[in-house]
């Protein structure tokens, strides 16, 4: 396939308190609920097209594909792959936090307890040739931080710019390959 598109979950609870959800399972608040809805009738009105939603398993991600699924008619699979990171020690802290921006740009740290950069490079690189070379037309339901690799894997960036890079809850982008 010559593109695809990446929708951010909705808005969680942690995301209102500015804390690291990485790895931890949140839900949806309200909010989120209703900008999956949105999002759904957004994709509609756009006119996309697309075979498959794959979504993470986390909570957060497979609710709001679940809406988007339910208004748009186009299933939905959780493909393990765009997991949300694990950031260790760095879950449930400050998101704005100096300390954490520094330590994303530290590739092959494991935070403690958690998955590198480098190893979620790896599964979501497999995972976007895998989507290249294949024939469906896929929306990708997931998280901020794998939209950091997603945009890395279509340019190239510097370590500043790859800590800064993100998504807002619920935007659409299309990637092309």
């Amino acid at each position: 396939m010559d593109h695809f598109y990446f929708v951010r979950h909705g808005e969680t609870v942690w995301n209102v308190e500015n804390k690291i959800c990485g790895a931890t399972d949140i839900e949806l608040t309200e909010k989120g609920h209703q900008q999956a809805i949105e999002t759904g009738q957004k994709i509609l009105d756009m006119g996309i097209k697309a075979d498959i939603i794959l979504t993470s398993p986390l909570v957060r991600a497979k609710e709001t594909a679940r809406h988007i699924s339910e208004i748009t008619g186009i299933p939905m699979k959780i493909e393990p792959r765009v997991i949300e990171q694990n950031f260790g020690i760095w879950e449930s802290t400050p998101r704005d936090g100096k300390e954490f921006h520094e330590a994303k740009k530290d590739m092959a740290c494991r935070f403690g307890t958690g998955e590198s950069m480098l190893q979620m490079a790896q599964r979501i690189y497999n995972l976007l040739d895998d989507i290249k070379a294949g024939d469906k037309e896929v929306i990708l339901v997931a998280h901020n931080g794998i939209v950091r690799i997603v945009e890395s894997y279509f340019r190239d960036m510097n370590n500043e710019e790859f800590s800064s890079c993100g998504i807002k809850n619920c935007e659409i982008r299309k990637y092309e390959f």
